[in-house]
């Protein structure tokens, strides 16, 4: 959420849209991949803080991207 307001200050402010497309973006390796998780007590996925700024880095950082980025 942080994030998305950042970017919202930095173009134009979406609002929740923004931070919509933010969570795909972020997710989006995860969901194209989870059919192949197998069943079983193995089968937890963590997101914590460092997974999200890596996958959201080039995005806050990025001016171009910031601007395709709904």
């Amino acid at each position: 959420a942080r994030i998305a307001e950042e970017v919202n200050n930095l173009t134009e402010n979406i609002g929740a849209r923004r931070l919509h497309t933010l969570m795909e973006c972020m997710l989006e390796d995860i969901l194209f991949s989870a059919s192949d998780i197998k069943e079983g007590k193995d089968r937890r996925i963590v997101i914590d803080g460092q997974y999200v700024v890596n996958k959201l880095k080039d995005i806050k950082n990025d001016e171009d991207l910031r601007r395709y980025i709904l």
